[in-house]
């Protein structure tokens, strides 16, 4: 690909949740310490949400790679599971050896149990759930039954949530509102502002080995923001897309046209372009003009 052209180590703007590009703005920053603080104080459930591409996923990653060796952590990034499927796939996440014929209540038994024992080693438990809007209404109540697990002092199992704003739809219904009460921290992910854009792009190309003056300049990297909405899986295709036309063209420079060109070639992007743009305001000023001489005629 363009990686020597660009005299880059690895691909910039890759979509795979790397936790090496993680990049604390504010709102991750923020998160993160949301996420750390409720943990350490025990808290039963905690809840992240965010729109689609905020970095949810990579945030699960990163307080998963953050928590270990410290915590026994659970990461089920599949969240489609019937309340039986989430039970065997917590045994099979704690280690435990369980035989396949077992009932349910059997497997429920066993998984407190093996949480009672962990608790007097010492051991603490994180069950950490992305894309949790897809559970349904019978795993969400499992769920709560599993944070009942409890001794006088701490609970068994500590549950952490990442979903998109459907979720929090979802637990404001009231089949789920012994679980809602329980949420005792939670964070909204926001998406990034303008200048966030520009020094999230020049971060991700640093850590990629990236050592010449900035490919995006500010002007480009604020029609980034604009096309993006600021959301970060959006700005990363924009980059690679650029990256990826200055190449082909041989060019070591990324230009506004690349920019546009990328744009364009994006539907999740809003239609940020320079022709739309004057064709609007062309379109403004004429009406402005016809409903001037509509107005002076009115005089006479």
């Amino acid at each position: 690909m363009y990686l020597s052209f660009f005299n880059l180590s690895e691909m910039p703007f890759t979509l795979t949740p790397n936790t090496q590009f993680f990049c604390a703005l504010e709102p991750h920053h923020e998160a993160m310490q949301v996420l750390t603080t409720a943990i350490v104080m025990g808290e039963g459930f905690i809840k992240v949400t965010g729109e689609v591409g905020t970095g949810k996923t990579l945030l699960c990653r990163k307080l998963l790679n953050q928590l270990e060796p410290d915590y026994i952590v659970a990461y089920l990034p599949n969240s489609y599971l019937s309340p039986e499927e989430l039970r065997w796939a917590i045994a099979i996440e704690l280690g435990m050896d369980v035989d396949k014929a077992l009932d349910q209540q059997a497997l429920g038994q066993l998984i407190n149990h093996h949480l009672l024992d962990l608790q007097e080693d010492n051991e603490r438990v994180v069950l950490l759930i992305d894309e949790a809007q897809c559970l349904s209404w019978e795993t969400l109540e499992a769920l709560r039954l599993f944070t009942n697990l409890e001794t006088e002092s701490e609970k068994l199992i500590q549950v952490v949530l990442f979903g998109q704003p459907e979720l929090d739809e979802k637990l404001a219904n009231n089949k789920v509102r012994q679980l809602r009460q329980r949420i005792s921290f939670s964070y909204k992910l926001r998406a990034m502002t303008g200048a966030e854009v520009v020094y999230y792009i020049n971060h991700r190309l640093q850590i990629a080995g990236f050592n010449r003056p900035p490919l995006f300049n500010n002007s480009m990297g604020l029609k980034i923001a604009r096309a993006s909405r600021g959301i970060p899986r959006l700005v990363n295709i924009l980059c690679h897309k650029a990256l990826l036309q200055a190449y082909g063209e041989g060019l070591n420079t990324i230009t506004n046209r690349h920019i546009q060109l990328a744009i364009k070639d994006t539907e999740d992007c809003a239609k940020y372009r320079t022709g739309q743009y004057w064709s609007y305001s062309a379109l403004m000023f004429s009406v402005l003009v016809v409903a001037a001489i509509w107005v002076w005629r009115q005089w006479l």
